[in-house]
């Protein structure tokens, strides 16, 4: 029978699998963590864009809806690959690129995780600046040393902070939305007429902004839940994940939707204006948001040390996890996303876009191609012991997956939209849906390679 937690240490394990007799805890877990780091003001933004482009709430709420839908159901296929094989998601990925193939998705997630630790730090400068009496380097240091101690602590932590946050920050969006509700023309400044009109353009914008934000969780969530006991049901697995993102991100969403359109003043500083709906309490609200975003700052590093050590273990199988490496590792990794805060905080937003678009072009094909081979390949059938080694079944390279995947981000470059280059599509359609061919191509392409593969095998 499994037990609902572990003692609170350091933890012990690393890219390894993490055996049976080791497993514990329920897919509720799974719920709370993944609502929890959905229920922040980082999230909340996304609700922005719609109304920001011109939609009406209610065209900015079905857009959140429909994209969260879409981003959940793949994201959440992820999640029970964890129970079923006690291994980070990255690793996992070794069964499609190979042992040392899956270096190439590895440097698009890795990059991705850092890129949003600097966010997360960059967003908390000027709350964090109330409560420490340091400059802007100072608070950015202590941020990601914070970062540092939490996540190297790992798996455990990580998910009690995420029953804990799930409850707090649940309550603060309420309360803020009931008073709110009950006193509006105290707190309004503002409000916008809804637009007549649909604006296509607009809406699929809004849609891809919440699509991608449930799918650049793909490429860790199978971290979180790989401890589970290998039993554990798979639509138990899918569902307490699936639903726990979908109520999260979907809510928060349209608050700061609900935000934009009446309270634009709260809107334009959502940190600095939902705590000041709290009057006294207000220093409790900021240490509580706060807290919220370190956690997804938290789960960043952790999952960019896993998937460090993916990329760099692939010629020698890892034992246990080396504690003194894991603490190095993380140390590095933070200090590169805490060094591109520091020189990029006074002009970040110009390229974060940029580089973020770039990544999810990346990641987004990895997804396809490693789903269809759990669930339409191999059907979660794995050697996972030949994950490990290069002599394995899976090789040091598997070409299969590594040219459905290059493949699928030239495909997707007519799509792509960056500050400097926009795709002939793009220009058609006002919107980047390069993520619909990202993730179709790339299935198509390896489910037909690896068939045909597989047919070959079968007739020498």
């Amino acid at each position: 029978m499994s037990i609902d937690h572990a003692p609170l240490t350091v933890e012990q394990h690393g890219i390894d699998r993490v055996p049976d007799s080791q497993r514990y805890g329920t897919p509720l877990r799974l719920f709370t963590i993944w609502l929890s780091i959905n229920l922040s003001i980082l999230c909340l933004t996304i609700g922005k864009l719609g109304v920001a482009a011109g939609l009406s709430f209610g065209w900015t709420a079905l857009a959140v809806i429909v994209g969260n839908v879409i981003g959940t159901i793949f994201m959440a296929a992820h999640s029970t690959q964890g129970p079923h094989l006690g291994i980070p998601q990255m690793v996992q990925t070794r069964a499609q690129f190979g042992v040392l193939g899956a270096a190439l998705p590895l440097i698009a997630v890795v990059a991705t995780f850092t890129l949003f630790t600097t966010a997360n730090a960059i967003v908390l400068r000027e709350p964090l600046k109330a409560f420490l009496p340091f400059g802007n380097a100072g608070v950015l240091v202590v941020f990601g040393l914070v970062t540092l101690v939490i996540a190297f602590m790992g798996y455990e932590l990580i998910h009690r902070m995420g029953v804990l946050l799930s409850v707090l920050s649940a309550a603060l969006f309420v309360a803020a939305t009931a008073l709110l509700l009950m006193s509006p023309s105290t707190h309004a400044t503002m409000v916008l007429a809804p637009s007549a009109s649909f604006k296509s353009a607009a809406f699929l914008l809004t849609l891809t902004q919440a699509a991608a934000w449930s799918l650049s969780f793909a490429p860790y969530v199978a971290d979180y839940s790989r401890y589970l006991p290998a039993n554990t049901s798979t639509w138990k697995t899918f569902w307490f994940t699936g639903l726990g993102n979908f109520i999260g991100a979907t809510s928060i969403m349209i608050f700061g939707a609900y935000l934009a359109v009446s309270y634009p003043a709260i809107s334009k500083d959502p940190g600095t204006g939902l705590a000041n709906l709290f009057g006294s309490g207000a220093p409790f609200i900021r240490l509580l948001i706060i807290i919220g975003i370190l956690e997804g700052n938290v789960m960043n590093l952790y999952s960019a040390y896993m998937s460090t050590m993916t990329m760099f273990t692939g010629l020698h199988r890892p034992s246990r996890s080396n504690l003194w490496l894991k603490f190095l590792l993380m140390l590095v990794l933070i200090a590169i996303a805490t060094l591109i805060a520091l020189l990029a905080q006074e002009r970040f937003d110009e390229y974060f876009a940029d580089m973020l678009s770039a990544m999810i072009y990346m990641v987004v094909p990895w997804s396809a191609i490693n789903l269809c081979d759990y669930y339409l390949v191999r059907k979660g059938r794995y050697a996972v012991n030949d994950m490990f080694t290069v002599t394995g079944i899976y090789g040091r390279y598997k070409w299969t997956g590594i040219a459905a995947y290059l493949t699928s981000i030239v495909i997707q470059i007519p799509f792509m939209s960056f500050s400097f280059y926009s795709g002939s599509i793009e220009r058609i359609i006002g919107a980047d849906l390069a993520w619909i061919p990202g993730l179709i191509v790339p299935a198509v392409l390896y489910y037909e390679f690896e068939k045909r593969l597989i047919a070959r095998q079968n007739l020498a």
